[in-house]
């Protein structure tokens, strides 16, 4: 769909919907929090979009075995970098800008010597500094919140907005003419300062490297100064190149946290988020790309959507109407053919020490005048008519745009640098130099070395993504603009009927109609429905009982196509077997039940029998050992009684024993005691009597 028209939000929901499905491991909530983070860095208000993509992504989930999304991987193409020093009257730079100027907490602020977007030359370029309904603070904390979710430590993140701070510090630098050839020097104020001081360098280096190039001659080395727009042109390259840099290293980390301890399965499901056709009042290097991508795309749908379409009716020996359709290959054509197409002739020119945007425009116009896709237009312009229309684009800053150059001086000035960040970005931009690139400043031999194009790179990216989309089973979704207004109720018919005729849509429902958009193989369709059949066909072939199953149920002739291996049917016909087969399935299940239903009661009375007989014996051997430990307890307690009733008996006889003895004693005593007092008495009697006989 067109710029503006709701790709990245149906992205957001389409992996919502898939996180829900997937969901459990937990991995899901950090593929979702990655969407806050790259659209504060990756997307920015446009004249037709408040929150436009300014790059395109590639989201690939994987899934395990059991369909949980097991991790994610996110590749992202063409960041619009001019956006980070240039942006246009009502439009703005990088989300995450103005959320660090806003949200920033006071601690951040001060240590990064943060001000306001307005005090800020990059971001003062437009009188736009927020956008209607969104709070920038608020967004800046969600920043923050998604940062920790993924994984990326509180350390990094402080070098992170460092790193967006010597951005905007970046272009508050100034320089002042030192001689009478214009060469400058940057003026050593608080711009300069700060950025040294963010980034870790020596400010001198600093100086040196924004304001003087070095150059090889032979084995010697010479210093050369540079010009103010050249000085201008060096800052702006390191603001830029510094942050594509932070952008690419923010998305490795998200992929290294998505990537954690994931096993792949070979399963996954990816959303292709890319930037929608665009065409504004001046369109330059970006909105080449951009389109040039989006007509790749159309191509891609073209491809699956009608050539695959009729070219599996021709191979099946179907008769049908033939639609036609807008083919694109033209347009495609113009961009991509060698050595003549817009791409080959902007890297030839770009490889021109003299090559300059005009340079660039008249070639065009010299070369390509006769495609039908083309048309010079005066000065530095041209016109393209690609698929959604025709598209004027001003050739000023294709070429610098596209050589993307970076000198050695910066990079090394980065690799110095006592933040790690820095160094890190000066290691990823030297691997990926490829070849030296001779630009307008400087001479062969010189000491600049340069990766490929911009454009060259952009292309090898797309035609990657195109053979990863030729792999996989693709679904589309047109997204259709409204309104050019972002006004929610407001429908414009013309605009919307434009989108649909330019995206093929009314094509699709055309082929749809006239088609035969349901297929099915004839040993699939003799599986499926081969049961349906009320009488035995002679032949067992599937070709001969899916013709049978046709005549059957009265399908008429017109309304199907039998090929060579597939049978082909027009709209809703397949709807009317599923219903037949859907009702006999329903009536087999209730058989099948009512059958299962009588078995399990056979089952169950059996198996009742069974239980009770069962458990007739687990009572009976229960009671029986019961009874034997009970007659065993009797026969001990009797025991115990005897030893106990004998033992009392014993005792109660001892007792009797020892009373008795007491009573005899106490008796015997008592006689003793009774006869002694007798004799006594006598005794004494006689004692008188001898008394008295003595007398």
């Amino acid at each position: 769909g067109e710029s503006g028209a709701g790709k990245t939000e149906t992205a957001k929901i389409a992996m919502q919907y898939l996180a829900a499905l997937g969901g459990g491991s937990g991995i899901e909530y950090e593929i979702l929090k990655t969407n806050p983070i790259l659209e504060a860095f990756g997307n920015a208000k446009t004249s037709r979009n408040d929150n436009s993509s300014r790059f395109g992504k590639l989201i690939e989930i994987h899934f395990s075995e059991t369909g949980k999304i097991s991790g994610a991987n996110i590749q992202t193409f063409l960041l619009e970098k001019s956006r980070v020093v240039q942006c246009a009257e009502g439009e703005r730079a990088y989300h995450i800008f103005y959320q660090l100027c806003v949200g920033a907490p006071p601690a951040l602020r001060e240590k990064l010597n943060l001000m306001s977007a307005k005090e800020y030359k990059y971001l003062r370029q437009s009188s736009c500094y927020s956008i209607n309904g969104v709070d920038d603070a608020e967004q800046f904390r969600i920043v923050v919140e998604a940062l920790d979710i993924v994984h990326v430590s509180k350390e990094d993140q402080e070098s992170v907005f460092a790193m967006l701070a010597a951005v905007l510090w970046l272009g508050n630098v100034s320089f002042t003419v030192i001689d009478n050839e214009n060469h400058v020097e940057p003026v050593a104020d608080e711009g300069l300062i700060t950025v040294a001081k963010l980034i870790g360098c020596d400010i001198g280096e600093l100086k040196l490297a924004l304001s003087t190039r070095k150059m090889r001659v032979g084995n010697d080395t010479i210093v050369q100064n540079l010009t103010l727009s050249q000085a201008t042109d060096t800052r702006d390259a390191l603001a830029k190149s510094i942050y594509a840099c932070l952008f690419e290293w923010l998305v490795e980390q998200i992929n290294k946290s998505l990537a954690v301890g994931k096993r792949r399965t070979g399963r996954s499901i990816s959303i292709l988020d890319i930037y929608g056709f665009e065409s504004f009042d001046r369109n330059s290097f970006e909105q080449f790309c951009i389109n040039y991508a989006n007509e790749r795309l159309q191509q891609h749908f073209n491809r699956h959507l009608f050539k695959l379409e009729q070219e599996e009716y021709i191979q099946d020996g179907i008769d049908w109407a033939k639609v036609d359709f807008e083919d694109n290959k033209d347009c495609l054509n113009l961009f991509e053919k060698k050595p003549l197409g817009l791409l080959s002739l902007l890297d030839e020119e770009s490889t021109f020490p003299n090559g300059t945007d005009l340079t660039f425009a008249n070639k065009l116009k010299q070369h390509l005048n006769s495609n039908p896709c083309f048309r010079g237009e005066r000065d530095k312009s041209f016109t393209v008519s690609h698929y959604a229309g025709e598209v004027i684009y001003d050739t000023t800053g294709f070429l610098e745009k596209n050589r993307d150059l970076l000198h050695l001086d910066s990079i090394e000035l980065l690799s110095s640098c006592s933040c790690h960040l820095p160094q890190i970005f000066a290691s990823n931009m030297l691997s990926q130099s490829n070849k030296p690139v001779v630009g307008p400043l400087y001479k062969a031999g010189g000491a600049d070395s340069q990766k490929l194009s911009v454009a060259t790179k952009f292309k090898g990216q797309l035609f990657q993504l195109m053979q990863r989309l030729e792999s996989t089973t693709p679904h589309f979704i047109r997204c259709i603009k409204p309104n050019n207004f972002q006004s929610p109720g407001l429908y414009e018919q013309g605009l919307v009927l434009q989108q649909l005729r330019c995206c093929g849509v009314l094509e699709v429902v055309r082929i749809s109609r006239s088609g035969f958009p349901t297929r099915m193989s004839h040993q699939k369709f003799a599986r499926r429905y081969g049961f349906l059949l009320l009488e035995s066909v002679a032949s067992q072939d599937p070709l001969s009982v899916s013709v049978a199953i046709l005549h059957q149920f009265n399908i008429l002739p017109e309304m199907y196509q039998v090929g060579y291996t597939k049978l082909f049917f027009r709209a809703g016909q397949i709807g009317m077997l599923e219903d037949t087969r859907n009702r006999t399935l329903h009536g087999i299940l209730r058989v099948q039940s009512c059958f299962r239903g009588h078995q399990a009661r056979l089952c169950l009375k059996e198996l009742r029998r069974g239980i009770v007989a069962l458990q007739s014996f687990i009572r009976g051997e229960k009671i029986r050992k019961e009874y034997a430990l009970v007659l065993q307890r009797h026969r001990a307690a009797v025991v115990i009684q005897r030893q106990i009733k004998s033992r009392v008996a014993r005792q109660k006889l001892k007792n009797i024993k020892y009373s008795s003895i007491m009573i005899q004693s106490v008796i015997r005593g008592w006689l003793v005691r009774r006869c002694s007092g007798d004799i006594c008495l006598l005794k004494s009697v006689e004692s008188k009597v001898i008394l008295i006989n003595s007398l």
